[in-house]
């Protein structure tokens, strides 16, 4: 069977295959109810308590969250509100020095903040040219160009710092807000977004034939990130892999984090069967892979009791596709699909004991992931 946006999957042929087309439709139809329609603006998760006691408080629009359900979005043919959300919420909301802040509401009014996450930032500008893939919409990359140019000029700053040891001018919080550093998932998101800006530049540059003195300023700039693409490799090579432990590191604490996957997936650093990631992924099913399959987000993760987190199985089988290890893709797929909802919702983590979803329930980024993989899987 068909469906109306463009997965094609065939009939359910029996439970399981119903569960996996129940959860397709929910976050059909979960995506919208996130997303503000008059800004673009989109949400991590509906608020499921109002005495904000359980909730999380997730009713706030985090860039880097988006752009993973901009994504998903995208797949399930809702360009229009992935559209929306880069030409209309990141312009509002983008700083004068090229920055995105932590969150914001959805109407794009700053949001409170209690750190800054120079991923933010990097993921739009990647986000961008993802979108740019999907549609081929030139057009689009016109529209967002200088957006981009002033989100690059501000990550280029902070590369810069970080080569130079800069150490008050490069602090960050990692991706789940915790730890104040250099990460090596924030470095692969501003390689994607540096390597992205080159492509960007190269499906413009014919557009400014006449104009000698902007073609010079982009050629100029290509040799610069072209440049940086090599130094944030090369630092991250040696800084952030362990020679004793002879894995990639998350930071200067050296433990085993799931983000760690994201050198290959979705940012392309690192090759999925380099030793070295081999290596890092055998150390990361020793430490973070739990009794039931469920993935751990790093090690000693004990927010809201420390369980499996979906996004973390979703990661491990979008690494696994890359490697060319369907068989465990699916394995890894199929724990998220036993342990959604009944009415098709995924959470933010899964309680091993019970195999129940837990804490957040129908997390717009557990959602975006699933349908990623899901089309990986049945294309």
């Amino acid at each position: 069977m068909k469906l109306h946006n463009g997965l094609n999957l065939k009939e359910p042929e029996n439970s399981y295959e119903e569960r996996i087309f129940e959860i397709y439709k929910r976050s059909i139809l979960l995506f919208p109810l996130l997303t503000n329609e008059e800004t673009g603006g989109i949400i991590a998760s509906p608020e499921i308590d109002e005495n904000f006691s359980k909730c999380g408080r997730y009713a706030y629009c985090w860039p880097r969250d988006a752009v993973f359900m901009t994504k998903a979005m995208d797949i399930v043919k809702m360009e229009k509100e992935t559209d929306k959300f880069y030409r209309n919420f990141c312009k509002k909301t983008q700083s004068k020095n090229g920055m995105w802040e932590q969150r914001f509401y959805t109407d794009g009014s700053l949001a409170p903040c209690w750190g800054y996450q120079i991923d933010e930032t990097a993921s739009v500008v990647y986000g961008i040219y993802n979108h740019y893939e999907h549609t081929k919409n030139e057009k689009f990359l016109k529209d967002t160009l200088r957006m981009s140019e002033s989100a690059i000029k501000f990550l280029k700053k902070y590369v810069q710092n970080v080569l130079d040891e800069k150490e008050e001018e490069y602090k960050s919080y990692d991706l789940w807000e915790e730890n104040e550093g250099i990460h090596t998932y924030s470095l692969a998101t501003i390689f994607s977004s540096f390597d992205a800006m080159i492509k960007i530049y190269e499906i413009v540059k014919p557009e400014f034939e006449k104009n000698r003195l902007k073609i010079e300023k982009i050629e100029k700039e290509l040799q610069i990130l072209r440049k940086y693409l090599v130094e944030i490799k090369n630092y991250i090579l040696k800084n952030l892999y362990d020679n004793n432990k002879k894995t990639f590191i998350r930071n200067k604490d050296q433990k085993m984090d799931i983000s760690l996957l994201g050198l290959v997936t979705p940012f392309k650093v690192i090759a999925p069967k380099e030793k070295k990631m081999l290596n890092t992924l055998e150390r990361i099913e020793l430490t973070l892979r739990t009794y039931t399959g469920g993935y751990l987000r790093y090690e000693g993760d004990n927010y809201a009791g420390g369980n499996p987190w979906v996004i973390a199985n979703l990661w491990m089988a979008e690494y696994c596709l890359e490697a060319g290890n369907k068989k465990k893709a699916r394995e890894c797929f199929e724990f998220v699909v036993k342990t959604a909802t009944e009415h098709g919702y995924l959470a933010e983590q899964i309680d091993n004991s019970t195999m129940q979803a837990k804490w957040v329930i129908g997390l717009g980024w557990s959602h975006a992931m699933f349908i990623d993989v899901l089309q990986k899987l049945y294309k």
